[in-house]
């Protein structure tokens, strides 16, 4: 068994727990403060005994849903599971933001001080204008630092509110053309549309789902694909996700794959079988030849891979994936998992389609770089990629993205370059954890595919 990996894997969750219970103890702590000035003993035990009967409510409908799939404890509970996802998400937030404003304070009064110490020659002097700088109130620090902290405190609350009434349902179609080495002529200008991470639970009700799919038919590509995530959790149900995704129309059918969630919820053959019964085929290592215009290309479809065994010990990626791939046609292979793209472009594999990353669901720029959470799990974040065809995969991750790069101009390429492999990462529809989405909005691609 790899310790090291199981001992950083259980670093990672205590260090999460410890986060979320400083914070909601310190709003806590700040609530009980404001209240302790209220005159009635009635009105300062009110609010506190409300907030830790919320705060219970929250974690005990959080559990039910996670350890039995269905939160049972209240008929609301999709809105209680909101509500808290919304909290947790802000306080945490606004908690770090804050104590980061605390720091900045006493860095300046640490630097206020050293200053004023160095300034003084005389020691008496020296000790006696420290302590001066440290007593002698200074209303200018004191009101910039209180309103840095209150926004600070109000930003992450805000912009919480934003994402998940705003940008979380603001849906998007992005088009890209990828240039495909040795395709045919008859296949030049073939669209294929994705959606991915749909994410059916309370934070993604059908109707949205049913939104999303008439905005894809309204695209009139000849294939669509869904690569995976149906569902959050085992209380979510795959059927009504599939009720909606059998919407979807495209002369050459609608395909998929599973996703992680799929294996969380033990529903991976629950969604081949659904997707069978509405007409639908969920690729699980298999592979499907299909004919456009006279021309053929191989649409191969994996369950999620997984990079690493139970015990922490790697394992490569698309396994058995080697004698599905074809060389006398193109290949397009559906992975929920953009880290395979490695290895799919090592067995020749032209173009990959994955989702997963959610683009992070939260993306701040910052000094001209794109900061995301979701460069914690892979480099293949969102939008396209490329790697040269049949280049070695290594195991360690940055070794292995070395040769890889992002081009948001793929029709720009020279043509003299050998050939390439492509991925494209869909940013996907749902939400996962809180239901925020922050200049990451949702996604439906059309990706429309040209000769190289």
């Amino acid at each position: 068994m790899n310790w090291g990996f199981q001992f950083l894997r259980i670093a990672i969750g205590l260090s999460i727990l410890t986060l979320l219970y400083l914070s909601q103890r310190f709003w806590y702590r700040s609530l009980w403060r404001v209240t302790s000035h209220w005159g009635r003993t009635a009105l300062r035990i009110t609010p506190r005994l409300a907030y830790i009967v919320l705060l219970l409510l929250v974690i005990v409908t959080t559990a039910q849903g996670l350890v039995f799939g269905r939160a049972s404890f209240t008929r609301h509970s999709s809105i209680v599971t909101v509500i808290g996802g919304l909290w947790f998400f802000s306080a945490l937030f606004a908690y770090i933001a804050v104590k980061a404003v605390h720091g900045l304070e006493r860095l300046w009064r640490w630097l206020h001080a050293a200053t004023a110490k160095k300034s003084t020659p005389n020691p008496l002097a020296a000790e006696s204008a420290s302590a001066a700088a440290e007593t002698v109130a200074d209303p200018g620090r004191r009101y910039f630092f209180r309103a840095a902290t209150a926004a600070a405190g109000a930003a992450p609350f805000l912009g919480a509110m934003y994402g998940f009434a705003a940008e979380r349902l603001n849906y998007q179609v992005r088009r890209v053309e990828i240039p495909i080495p040795n395709l045919p002529s008859a296949l030049d200008g073939m669209q294929i549309v994705q959606i991915s991470d749909i994410h059916l639970s309370g934070y993604m009700s059908t109707a949205q789902v049913r939104r999303a799919v008439d905005m894809a038919n309204g695209l009139g590509a000849d294939l669509a694909v869904v690569t995976g995530d149906l569902i959050t959790g085992s209380g979510d149900s795959i059927a009504d996700c599939v009720d909606e995704v059998r919407r979807l129309y495209a002369p050459l059918g609608t395909w998929g794959c599973n996703g992680n969630h799929e294996i969380y919820a033990r529903a991976e053959d629950e969604a081949a079988y659904r997707y069978s019964q509405a007409g639908m085929k969920l690729l699980r290592q298999e592979n499907a030849l299909i004919t456009f215009k006279g021309a053929k290309f191989n649409l191969i479809g994996v369950d999620y891979q997984r990079e690493r065994m139970r015990n922490g010990q790697r394992q490569q990626t698309l396994s058995n994936v080697e004698p599905l791939v074809r060389r006398d046609m193109p290949n397009i292979l559906l992975s929920h998992n953009p880290n395979s793209f490695n290895r799919a472009a090592e067995l020749g594999i032209e173009l990959s389609l994955a989702g997963h990353t959610h683009g992070g669901q939260i993306q701040v720029e910052i000094l001209d770089h794109r900061l995301s959470p979701a460069r914690f799990i892979t480099d293949y974040i969102a939008g396209l990629y490329q790697r040269p065809l049949f280049s070695p995969a290594a195991t360690d991750r940055a070794a292995a993205n070395a040769s890889a790069s992002q081009t948001s101009s793929p029709s720009l390429l020279d043509s003299h370059l050998s050939p390439v492999a492509h991925l494209y990462v869909n940013r996907g529809l749902g939400t996962v954890g809180a239901p925020v989405r922050l200049g990451v909005p949702p996604e439906i691609s059309l990706i429309v595919l040209r000769r190289a």
